[in-house]
């Protein structure tokens, strides 16, 4: 069984920066993908930004482009999610997840393709 743990969240102000971390184990990985979504109250789960299986390709939601830049560590399975100049919509709860059956590279922006899930870390931007 995969078991993913996120990390780093918090209650920052608005402009401030936070870095997330998301480390997998109970297995290892050839090939996969590795993303962040997050959920803000009353509202659906939304892609962040993913690393495709290649490991080619990164994808970014509008809303964070240029603000947000994701980064794995191969030999340790881990992703990191680095956010800067962040804002009160930034607020949710921040989830990773894991893709280990292999699609096309774009696809790993939907949620419907990864396989496993962190519990999630909570982000709080105050202004």
């Amino acid at each position: 069984q995969v078991q993913l743990v996120e990390s780093g969240g918090g209650l920052v102000q608005a402009g401030d920066s936070l870095r997330l971390s998301c480390a997998a184990s109970g297995r290892t990985f050839r090939r996969y993908a590795m993303g962040w979504f997050r959920q803000a109250p009353g509202k659906e789960r939304e892609f962040v930004a993913a690393i495709s299986w290649s490991g080619s390709n990164s994808y970014y939601a509008d809303s964070v482009k240029g603000r947000f830049t994701i980064s794995t560590d191969n030999a340790k399975i881990t992703a990191y999610l680095q956010m800067n100049s962040m804002k009160r919509e930034d607020t949710a709860v921040y989830y990773c997840a894991v893709a280990i059956r292999y699609y096309s590279d774009y696809d790993c922006r939907d949620p419907h393709v990864y396989d496993y899930w962190g519990q999630g870390t909570q982000v709080t931007v105050s202004s």
